[in-house]
Protein backbone atom coordinates (compact mmCIF):
# COMPACT_ATOMS: atom_id res chain seq x y z
CA UNK A 1 0.00 0.00 0.00
CA UNK A 2 1.68 3.55 -0.87
CA UNK A 3 2.28 5.15 1.77
CA UNK A 4 2.69 2.73 4.15
CA UNK A 5 6.31 3.44 5.27
CA UNK A 6 5.04 4.85 8.54
CA UNK A 7 3.51 1.82 9.61
CA UNK A 8 4.74 -0.92 11.87
CA UNK A 9 4.01 -4.44 10.72
CA UNK A 10 1.83 -6.29 13.41
CA UNK A 11 1.79 -3.33 15.89
CA UNK A 12 -0.92 -1.09 17.13
CA UNK A 13 -3.71 -2.34 14.59
CA UNK A 14 -1.87 -1.31 11.99
CA UNK A 15 -1.87 2.41 13.52
CA UNK A 16 1.41 4.65 12.71
CA UNK A 17 4.19 4.65 14.15
CA UNK A 18 4.95 6.75 16.95
CA UNK A 19 1.28 7.49 17.65
CA UNK A 20 0.24 6.66 21.49
CA UNK A 21 -1.10 3.35 21.61
CA UNK A 22 -4.82 3.07 20.85
CA UNK A 23 -7.31 0.83 22.49
CA UNK A 24 -8.88 -1.61 20.73
CA UNK A 25 -11.76 -0.66 18.28
CA UNK A 26 -15.42 -1.88 19.12
CA UNK A 27 -17.19 -4.04 16.32
CA UNK A 28 -19.69 -0.39 16.89
CA UNK A 29 -17.11 2.53 17.13
CA UNK A 30 -15.56 0.82 13.94
CA UNK A 31 -19.34 0.98 12.37
CA UNK A 32 -19.27 4.54 13.20
CA UNK A 33 -16.19 5.33 11.49
CA UNK A 34 -16.89 3.43 8.61
CA UNK A 35 -20.40 5.47 8.25
CA UNK A 36 -18.02 8.77 9.04
CA UNK A 37 -15.89 7.79 5.84
CA UNK A 38 -18.72 7.02 3.70
CA UNK A 39 -20.25 10.52 4.68
CA UNK A 40 -17.35 11.98 3.38
CA UNK A 41 -16.81 9.47 -0.04
CA UNK A 42 -19.00 11.80 -2.35
CA UNK A 43 -17.91 14.65 -4.39
CA UNK A 44 -20.74 17.09 -3.58
CA UNK A 45 -20.49 16.22 -0.07
CA UNK A 46 -17.19 18.06 0.33
CA UNK A 47 -18.50 20.71 -1.72
CA UNK A 48 -20.56 21.28 1.06
CA UNK A 49 -18.28 21.23 3.90
CA UNK A 50 -15.62 23.27 1.59
CA UNK A 51 -18.91 26.06 1.58
CA UNK A 52 -19.39 25.41 5.88
CA UNK A 53 -15.73 25.23 6.98
CA UNK A 54 -15.65 29.01 5.50
CA UNK A 55 -19.00 29.72 7.73
CA UNK A 56 -22.58 28.61 8.55
CA UNK A 57 -25.09 28.71 5.83
CA UNK A 58 -28.90 28.16 4.88
CA UNK A 59 -29.53 25.72 2.22
CA UNK A 60 -30.28 28.50 -0.18
CA UNK A 61 -26.35 29.69 0.49
CA UNK A 62 -24.80 26.70 -0.17
CA UNK A 63 -26.64 26.07 -3.14
CA UNK A 64 -25.41 29.44 -4.41
CA UNK A 65 -22.02 28.46 -3.87
CA UNK A 66 -22.19 24.64 -5.00
CA UNK A 67 -24.36 24.50 -7.62
CA UNK A 68 -27.00 21.05 -7.89
CA UNK A 69 -30.28 21.32 -7.08
CA UNK A 70 -32.16 22.34 -3.99
CA UNK A 71 -33.43 18.52 -3.60
CA UNK A 72 -29.65 17.69 -4.05
CA UNK A 73 -28.06 19.51 -1.58
CA UNK A 74 -30.52 18.80 1.15
CA UNK A 75 -30.30 15.18 0.57
CA UNK A 76 -26.60 15.71 1.29
CA UNK A 77 -27.15 17.85 4.16
CA UNK A 78 -29.23 15.40 5.83
CA UNK A 79 -26.37 12.25 5.28
CA UNK A 80 -24.06 14.53 6.27
CA UNK A 81 -26.32 16.10 9.53
CA UNK A 82 -26.99 12.22 10.10
CA UNK A 83 -23.06 11.16 9.97
CA UNK A 84 -22.71 13.55 13.06
CA UNK A 85 -20.67 15.56 10.67
CA UNK A 86 -22.43 18.95 10.09
CA UNK A 87 -24.98 20.48 12.93
CA UNK A 88 -28.48 22.47 11.91
CA UNK A 89 -30.58 25.13 13.96
CA UNK A 90 -33.80 26.89 12.85
CA UNK A 91 -33.00 30.52 11.98
CA UNK A 92 -36.65 32.01 11.81
CA UNK A 93 -37.73 30.53 7.93
CA UNK A 94 -34.33 28.68 7.20
CA UNK A 95 -32.46 26.32 8.33
CA UNK A 96 -28.87 26.75 9.12
CA UNK A 97 -25.71 24.40 9.11
CA UNK A 98 -22.52 24.07 10.36
CA UNK A 99 -19.33 21.83 10.64
CA UNK A 100 -20.53 19.45 13.52
CA UNK A 101 -17.13 18.17 14.15
CA UNK A 102 -14.29 20.17 14.80
CA UNK A 103 -11.73 17.30 13.82
CA UNK A 104 -13.15 17.47 10.46
CA UNK A 105 -11.60 20.19 9.28
CA UNK A 106 -7.97 18.73 10.51
CA UNK A 107 -8.80 15.50 8.87
CA UNK A 108 -9.74 17.10 5.48
CA UNK A 109 -6.37 19.09 5.57
CA UNK A 110 -4.56 15.67 5.91
CA UNK A 111 -6.40 13.99 3.00
CA UNK A 112 -5.90 17.00 0.76
CA UNK A 113 -2.53 17.55 1.50
CA UNK A 114 -1.80 13.93 0.59
CA UNK A 115 -3.35 14.36 -2.64
CA UNK A 116 -1.34 17.15 -3.32
CA UNK A 117 1.61 15.24 -3.22
CA UNK A 118 0.84 12.34 -4.88
CA UNK A 119 0.00 14.68 -7.60
CA UNK A 120 3.02 16.40 -7.42
CA UNK A 121 5.24 12.99 -7.27
CA UNK A 122 3.27 11.93 -10.55
CA UNK A 123 3.92 14.80 -11.96
CA UNK A 124 7.50 14.85 -11.76
CA UNK A 125 7.50 10.74 -12.27
CA UNK A 126 6.14 11.97 -16.25
CA UNK A 127 7.59 15.26 -16.96
CA UNK A 128 10.09 15.46 -19.23
CA UNK A 129 13.63 15.92 -17.54
CA UNK A 130 15.93 18.99 -18.53
CA UNK A 131 15.79 19.04 -22.40
CA UNK A 132 19.08 19.30 -23.67
CA UNK A 133 20.23 21.56 -26.37
CA UNK A 134 22.48 20.12 -29.17
CA UNK A 135 25.61 21.57 -29.53
CA UNK A 136 26.86 23.48 -33.04
CA UNK A 137 30.34 22.34 -33.87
Amino acid sequence: MKGSANFEPGGGCGYPAGMPPLTALSDRARERIAERFRALSEPMRLKILERLFRSPASVGEILASVGGTQANVSKHLALLHAGGLVERRRQGLKTVYSIGDPTLERICAIVCDAVARDARDEARAVSPGPRRTARKS
